[in-house]
């Protein structure tokens, strides 16, 4: 292993103790560690500030889809829409676990998870506080419904959303409803009985439902629209994601006319320079050629068989991408699949390296950027989901869900194929 390599690992290493054992907040823990990458020349100021290091649409996707969510919330939208949800499950606090997954599964089959989660977990919070349940196994449960690796699989190895629902789906739903059961379980000590009577849950109903700017509320459903409908027609435009949601917030912005410090404040900088921290500490480990070699070496050991190279990508993928961001992750993997298709079966390989690096992410709390940005909106919440906290239950329901695809796997692609 290169000196470059060593250090790369080293910085890596450090930044992942810092922030598993909390001695840093994990976004001065990433900042650091960019910090240390610069100046140990692993990455020149170009290099660690570029798009191909830094997924600059990541970013201000989310900012744009922040404030455009912040300025729907002041119209009372998300509150209605939660006193719908508190009716529906008459404030059973599984029956509301259940319905958020469910909700949030179809909506990032759409958009992609970082859009949803910053849309769907404002009306957690309000359902939580109403019905006085911790919202902590909720929110867990929507990060591990709900993406970016896709559609890097897709631009690069011919695959579209149709080939996407046919090989994903399938062990994507048998995943989610083996989870919902098993979250029964998961979470028993959390999801108790509910907290409030029939009445109080009527009342509740009767004096919360209601929008508190019906005007802005069109408005913002307008513009939320037109944001939607953008993200499905940017590829072909030759946008991204980032232009049409900064273009929605700007919009909202104008005409909301609101404080636009005040508007700003509602953006949580803190996930975003975390996201840019990480990106650059794994912008160094990838130019080193950790992954990569690390990737070759593995696949290596598959003595031409389709079936050990597709379990192998399976759990490799899962297991890496719980430790690094995906993106990064699945960009290398790419080629290497590629080239692993000239002697084995590569279709089986494409949809084992989609489960493993979609699911995988779900075991550590940064292990995909959905995670993150749920946990920042929890901490600024007042609760805070700890790396620890999180990976007590995001990893053996990853686990599980690793098991259903497995057999999906095995099943389809190398017994009835």
């Amino acid at each position: 292993m290169s000196t470059q390599a060593l250090l790369a690992a080293a910085i890596f290493a450090g930044v992942y103790f810092l922030i598993v054992t909390e001695r840093l907040h994990r976004t001065l823990a990433a900042l650091l560690g960019a910090v240390v990458v610069i100046a140990t020349g692993l990455l020149s100021q170009g290099e660690a500030f570029s798009e191909s290091v830094v997924d600059f649409n990541v970013i201000f996707l989310l900012a744009g889809m922040m404030v455009i969510a912040n300025i729907l919330a002041k119209t009372g939208l998300f509150q209605w829409i939660a006193v719908e949800a508190v009716r529906i499950t008459r404030g059973d606090p599984y029956r509301v676990l259940v319905i958020a997954s469910i909700v949030t599964a179809v909506v990032s089959a759409v958009l992609d998870n970082v859009t949803t989660v910053v849309l769907i977990v404002p009306v957690t919070f309000f359902i939580a506080k109403r019905l006085r349940i911790d919202p902590v196994p909720i929110l867990i449960s929507q990060i591990l419904a709900s993406d970016p690796p896709n559609l890097i699989i897709g631009s690069r190895l011919g695959k579209d959303f149709g080939d996407f629902l046919l090989n994903t789906a399938p062990a994507a739903i048998v995943s989610l409803v083996v989870y919902l059961a098993f979250a029964r379980w998961l979470f028993r000590g959390q999801l108790g009985r509910r907290m409030l009577s029939a009445k109080d849950i009527d009342d509740l109903v009767a004096e919360e439902r209601r929008i508190a700017d019906p005007a802005m509320m069109r408005t913002g459903l307008i513009v939320l629209l037109a944001t939607i409908a953008g993200f499905i027609v940017a590829r072909p435009l030759g946008l991204q994601g980032a232009t049409i949601a900064l273009a929605g917030a700007v919009v909202l912005m104008i005409v909301s006319k609101d404080d636009v410090h005040e508007i700003l404040k509602t953006v949580e900088w803190s996930s975003l320079f975390f996201f840019i921290g990480l990106f650059i500490v794994v912008g160094a480990v990838v130019k080193a050629g950790l992954i990569r070699d690390l990737a070759t070496a593995t696949l290596g050991i598959t003595g031409g068989r389709t079936d050990v190279a597709a379990l192998l990508v399976l759990w490799m993928s899962a297991i890496l991408s719980a430790i690094v961001d995906n993106i990064p992750y699945t960009i290398t993997m790419v080629p290497l699949v590629s080239e692993l298709g000239h002697s084995v079966n590569i279709e089986p390989l494409i949809w084992a390296l989609s489960l493993g690096a979609n699911l995988g992410g779900n075991a550590t709390v940064i292990g995909a950027s959905a995670n993150v940005v749920v946990s920042s909106m929890a901490e600024a919440q007042g609760y805070p989901i700890t790396f620890r906290g999180y990976l007590r239950y995001g990893l053996p329901a990853t686990f599980l869900t690793m098991v259903v695809c497995t057999i999906d796997i095995w099943l389809r692609y190398l017994v009835f194929s």
